[in-house]
This record gives structure tokens, C-alpha cells and sequence, in this order.
């Protein structure tokens, strides 16, 4: 599942949370600015991933033509464009591998910052981080059918897209979240 920028603050406030939770980490300003710095780490390779994705759109439109006469399946032209065009944009697509990049830089940051401190090795911690964003990003798509399906519960028709459809979303998916303890 590709991340976004939608589920930066979410992710965050997991990060946050579990970090706040393990006992041999202590928070040291309070919780908000390690929230508000995992969310700022996240968004940069969430935005990072985006520019990459509007290269390979833009290489594609200037061959249209001749993907169309070739008949080639755009998708798989997409992939492997934006797989070769990735290290140039520090992108890194391999799942697991970016979550780990992504833990090691949220936690360089975290410490950077002095908002956090801790007695056992940096493994540790980061194990935590990673584990965080790997949960959120397991359940996520279990917690959007959960709301879509109370969505399509009430009485009046909500049209996606809508601001009251984005409001109703982001106010079930927030009540699922804090069931479950990540928010």
C-alpha cells in the first residue's frame, strides 16, 4: 500500500503513541512535537514519492503517441519508469525497506530535536517506530471498509467527494482509530 500525505498525521500520532508507551523511552517535551516531527518526516518522503510519480507521468505524456501505437500497458510502462527514475529521487519502493528508512529518519530526527531519550539501543526504538507505521498501514485498509460500510448505513446519500462526505470519513475513521488505540 503506497502511503499519503492523508495518512501522515495518523501515522504520526501511532508513532507518537507507542513511542509514549514503551517503558524504556521517555518523551521529553511532551508528546506533540514527536507527533508533529514523525508527520513532518513522513510528509517530505510522502512528497518526495510525489514528484517522482509527476516525472513519470510527464515521460509518459511526451511519448502518448507512441505508447498508443505500440499498444503498451501504460501501468506496467509506469512502474518500470518510476522503479528506474526512484534512486534519482531518493525514493525507495520496497515496503519493508522503506518503512526501515523511514524509522531511521524519524528517529535521527527525534534525537536531533532532544525529544527523546531513551536506555537501550537505537534498534530498539526504531523496531518501535517501525512497527508502529507497519500496524497503521496493515489496518488502514480494514478501518476504511469498516467506515465506508457505516457510511453506507445512514439515510441520506453522502457523494464522495463532497465536503460533508470528507467530514463524515475523517470524523468515523478518527472514532475507529482511538477504538483501537492509535489516536
Amino acid at each position: 500500500m503506497k502511503l499519503s500525505s492523508a495518512h501522515a498525521p495518523y501515522m504520526a500520532n501511532k508513532i507518537g503513541i507507542d513511542l509514549a508507551n514503551a517503558a524504556f523511552i521517555e518523551i521529553t517535551q511532551g508528546l506533540e512535537p514527536v507527533i508533529a516531527k514523525a508527520k513532518e518526516v513522513i510528509e517530505k518522503d510522502v512528497k518526495k514519492e510525489r514528484a517522482l510519480e509527476e516525472r513519470v507521468n510527464e515521460l509518459l505524456e511526451e511519448k502518448e503517441d507512441e505508447i498508443e501505437f505500440m499498444r503498451a500497458d501504460v501501468r506496467q510502462l509506469f512502474w518500470m519508469i518510476k522503479k528506474r527514475l526512484a534512486p534519482e529521487y531518493g525514493v525507495i519502493l520496497n515496503v519493508e525497506e522503506r518503512y526501515s528508512n523511514l524509522s531511521h529518519q524519524i528517529l535521527d530526527e527525534l534525537w536531533e530535536e532532544d525529544l527523546i531519550d531513551y536506555t537501550v539501543s537505537e534498534n530498539q526504538v526504531r523496531g518501535i517506530i517501525f512497527k508502529a507505521i507497519e500496524d497503521y498501514m496493515k489496518s488502514f485498509e480494514e478501518i476504511e471498509d469498516i467506515v465506508l460500510e457505516k457510511m453506507s448505513h445512514y439515510k441520506r446519500k453522502l457523494i464522495p467527494g463532497t465536503d460533508e462526505y470528507d467530514l463524515i470519513f475523517e470524523r468515523l475513521y478518527e472514532e475507529e482509530l482511538r477504538k483501537r488505540g492509535m489516536m
